[in-house]
């Protein structure tokens, strides 16, 4: 799937290595209950090609067209059983932080939301982020999601841990 300064795509061996380095920025991380080991980076990634390799679709590797650099991770995602809303299809990204603040996210959660409405035939897709989380909030809002005020303890964070309380996004395509 293409964008305008965007290539989505299926994954490749060499995306472990700046994936790893993603997840290891405090940075990047913050809105995490913790930064990822190399590992632990790699296990994720192998999840995420399983999926998509299963699905067609999923959290897709997203390079810059003009340098072929891999910048991050942006797609769907099928909920997670244990969250009070499951089940329904998420829309999520992690970009590495040189590339915030250039639109990106929004132009990659764009496409993503476009896929899920006209090839998976999608009626609503979510986002989620901790409440205080307003950049990734900010990010929600700018590809059309919106927020009834439905807040939630997410269930794999610790309750007294300030990132426990999330905030849903909903966007519908009906």
């Amino acid at each position: 799937m293409e964008t305008e300064r965007l290539i989505l795509r299926n994954w490749k061996d060499e995306d472990l290595e700046p994936f790893a380095d993603l997840n290891s920025d405090a940075r990047v991380m913050e809105f995490f209950p913790s930064v990822l080991a190399r590992e632990e980076s790699d296990q994720l990634a192998e999840v995420i090609r399983n999926k998509i390799q299963m699905n067609g679709w999923g959290p897709w590797a997203v390079e810059l067209k003009t340098t072929g650099e891999f910048i991050g991770v942006v797609g769907l995602q099928k909920s997670k059983s244990n969250l009070p809303f499951f089940p329904c299809v998420e829309v999520a990204w992690r970009l590495a932080s040189a590339h915030w603040h250039k639109g990106y996210a929004t132009e990659a959660a764009k496409a993503s939301l476009n896929y899920a409405s006209s090839v998976l035939n999608l009626t609503e897709v979510v986002s989620f982020t901790a409440k205080i989380n307003v950049r990734s909030q900010a990010v929600m809002k700018k590809i059309g999601m919106c927020s009834d005020g439905y807040e939630f303890n997410h269930p794999d964070v610790p309750f007294d841990s300030p990132l426990c309380r999330h905030v849903l996004y909903k966007i519908s395509f009906i």
